[in-house]
């Protein structure tokens, strides 16, 4: 079991042996899920090419400790929105325990539509986080924008949050944080 707590505007994470249940979960969720764009914000945008096409991606473990550590609690599902197609994305999907992974997509704000149906939700419940233009349209719908410090200044322009980080580098965990410090508000919530 795993503790998140705010101290002094900072996420903590720490384990915690004495309780194997819930203990705390904030009341309600304000984001159902979070949209990750993926070349550029959870890779550094280098995509390496072999001979027969694309060998290799860079993840960075604090992105996913992020994701798998910092979002349950939350009641934030990730799922992953991508303009490509790669089995190392759907590889580093399943071993972050992301089960909602759509590559391909051409009109991520038309996937967002689709996935509000699905979800029951208004558009506004979605937190985004993209670097690049192809993630503009998508992320003006959703309830709170974030990017990579090196996204394109377009999406910066838009963003509710810029990470520290660059894409790849830890910006997915910054705005994981940044998530947590907005829902939990000073509160403690054990996993």
């Amino acid at each position: 079991m795993y503790r998140i707590q705010m101290k002094d505007d900072e996420i903590v994470c720490s384990a915690d042996s004495h309780s194997q249940d819930y203990d705390y979960k904030p009341d309600i969720s304000r984001y159902t899920a979070i949209i990750l764009d993926v070349d550029g914000t959870l890779t550094d945008g280098k995509i390496y090419m072999s001979a027969e096409g694309e060998s290799m991606k860079a993840f960075n473990v604090k992105d996913g400790y992020g994701i798998i550590y910092i979002l349950p609690p939350l009641g934030v599902t990730p799922i992953i929105v991508t303009g490509r197609e790669s089995r190392i994305v759907q590889n580093r999907a399943r071993e972050l325990g992301i089960t909602e992974v759509y590559q391909n997509v051409a009109d991520k704000a038309a996937k967002l539509q689709e996935l509000a149906e699905k979800y029951k939700c208004g558009l506004n419940a979605f937190a985004y986080i993209g670097d690049d233009l192809n993630d503009y349209e998508a992320m003006k719908l959703c309830g709170f924008k974030a990017c990579p410090a090196d996204a394109v200044q377009g999406i910066k322009a838009i963003a509710d949050y810029i990470a520290s980080h660059a894409g790849g580098n830890g910006a997915v965990r910054d705005v994981c944080e940044e998530l947590a410090r907005r829902q939990i508000s000073g509160g403690t919530c054990h996993y």
